[in-house]
């Protein structure tokens, strides 16, 4: 590989020379680590990857998935496999559904200084400041809806002055949302029925027995339903 192609980057401190087509994720591999924390989905989903990292003659820090990053000359880079975050212990059956119930068991939400820092973390460009203050006052709808892309990768908490987990309390509200306050899918209840009577089941035997090819080009032809 002609060495155009390579660019110098800092894993952790250490030069490595690796192409500048790869993803951060990929430059690890490249550079001879073997991980079996921080890599998972491998498409922007699980939050397993989340990444920090410089430029060169820039005093700010940046924030990443590693999977969904290409590599930069000079990037000085480390990812964040786990943030620790306190996670209240519930069961979602046993509480009421009230919006107040996610400060009773996060009640450091309302410390929140207004900063934004947290927005300007999250690698999915999410409006953290915005469903947190939509947690603050009770509309959880809001919330679930702000907090719907969130990844849990925790970069928000890292970067917090007032060291809040307010990943973990938007999943509570999205979890209270999905439970007691969203309108039921009559639509889906129907679909769970004839799923249960076997409607499907010689439908799934024929799927079953064709290839990967085929399932994907199923899959890419599919009809879409329309939701109620």
């Amino acid at each position: 590989m002609a060495d155009t192609n390579l660019v110098d980057i800092y894993i952790q401190g250490e030069r490595h020379r690796v192409p500048d087509s790869l993803t951060i994720l990929q430059a690890y591999e490249y550079a001879g680590y073997k991980l079996v924390r921080g890599v998972g989905c491998r498409g922007g989903f699980c939050g397993a990857c989340a990444t920090v990292y410089r430029m060169p003659g820039d005093y700010r820090l940046k924030f990443a998935l590693a999977c969904q990053t290409k590599v930069e000359p000079g990037m000085q880079l480390a990812m964040i496999p786990f943030y620790p975050a306190n996670r209240s212990t519930y069961r979602l059956s046993e509480l009421k559904g009230e919006a107040k119930e996610v400060l009773d068991l996060y009640p450091e939400m309302l410390r929140c200084y207004g900063c934004n820092t947290c927005t300007k973390s999250c690698p999915q460009d999410i409006d953290v400041l915005g469903y947190v203050s939509a947690i603050v006052r009770g509309d959880l709808a809001a919330a679930a809806d702000i907090s719907f892309d969130c990844i849990m990768c925790g970069l928000c908490v890292s970067r917090c002055p007032a060291e809040l987990v307010k990943h973990n309390a938007a999943l509570l509200s999205r979890r209270i949302y999905g439970r007691n306050i969203a309108k039921k899918s009559e639509h889906l209840a129907r679909r769970r029925e004839e799923i249960k009577a076997g409607k499907f089941n010689s439908d799934l035997a024929g799927l079953k027995k064709q290839s990967k090819d085929e399932l994907k080009k199923r899959y890419a032809e599919r009809d879409i339903e329309a939701g109620e």
